[in-house]
């Protein structure tokens, strides 16, 4: 019989809640232990109390005295929290997956690069921006060069946490790093726009990239970029049901004040499941997907690895 693993949620908050809810949809593959914060009053530790989790706002400290420790721990903090905290999850043997911008750990989007991570004992989630944008640029950069990669995130400002807030300089950091170490890019920026529109908008993302005159122009190159890109979307609407592009690709051929590059720009919308959070706020429903389909595949390599030692 396959073993149920463990995991715990360090952060209460919106992004934690979502985890949790997510994590009970097939609590026999990661079954959610603990929910940890650290505001006595969080209504996050109320309701993770209230669905059979243990709760406590003591913070790590609490967490790693416990008996159990769990197998798993979903870090959705802060990048300085998870910056201090990773080190004692290593210690405790906990592997960590990482929503926070903190970037100790190679970045994992589940789509491009899991299989390849090496280390995965800590992973970074890269951002929300990343997650929606990465796959894109990888899936152009598979097919022919690309230079220069350039997204803008669109959230909803109803969407944007503390956390989230407090950690704008280490998102855009963060996402243009992974926009050339997952996604394939050159060189790269990562722009985030919270829009105070009401009703809330939908998380929305424009991504640029620079590409050659050949590829840029109608013909079998171009078509095999739209190709990759398709495929690239469908992967993602495996665990994220809600992403697509709102339009086709669109390709404008090279100019001489772009360097001599042509360009391909991708639109795209992420829906939020709904499982805790409202659908406008699929930026936060893309990392919490990608996180939970980052552990079970973790999961499956764990196995893998445990069978092939016993044979």
């Amino acid at each position: 019989m396959p073993r149920t693993y463990t995991s715990a949620i360090v952060g209460s908050g919106n992004i934690g809640s979502d985890l949790m809810m997510k994590l009970l949809k097939d609590p026999d593959r990661i079954k959610p232990l603990y929910m940890v914060g650290v505001d006595p009053k969080s209504d996050g530790l109320k309701r993770a109390a209230s669905l059979g989790l243990t709760s406590s706002h003591e913070g790590v400290d609490w967490l790693l005295a416990q008996d159990e420790k769990p197998d798993f721990v979903f870090e959705a903090t802060s990048a300085g929290a998870h910056s201090a905290n990773a080190p004692r999850y290593l210690e405790a043997g906990i592997h960590a997956i990482d929503l926070t911008p903190a970037a100790i750990g190679p970045y994992v989007c589940p789509p491009v690069n899991l299989a390849s991570v090496e280390n995965v004992m800590n992973v970074n989630m890269i951002t929300c921006g990343g997650q929606a944008t990465t796959p894109l640029v990888n899936a152009v950069s598979r097919v022919t060069e690309v230079p220069y990669a350039e997204i803008v995130a669109s959230i909803s400002s109803r969407s944007a946490g503390p956390g989230t807030r407090a950690n704008i300089d280490e998102f855009t950091e963060t996402t243009r790093d992974a926009l050339q170490i997952v996604g394939g890019a050159k060189t790269s920026k990562a722009i985030i726009i919270l829009n105070p529109a009401e009703p809330p908008l939908m998380m929305r993302n424009t991504v640029y990239c620079g590409i050659g005159a050949e590829a840029a122009a109608p013909g079998t190159l171009q078509d095999e970029i739209r190709e990759s890109i398709a495929k690239m979307v469908e992967t993602v609407q495996d665990y994220v049901p809600g992403y697509g592009l709102t339009a086709d690709p669109q390709f404008d051929e090279a100019r001489p004040e772009w360097n001599g590059m042509g360009r391909v720009t991708c639109l795209v919308q992420v829906r939020g499941a709904g499982d805790y959070l409202p659908e406008y706020a699929g930026n936060l429903d893309i990392i919490t997907s990608a996180a939970v389909r980052t552990a079970s595949l973790l999961v499956d390599r764990i196995e893998a690895k445990t069978e092939g030692a016993q044979k």
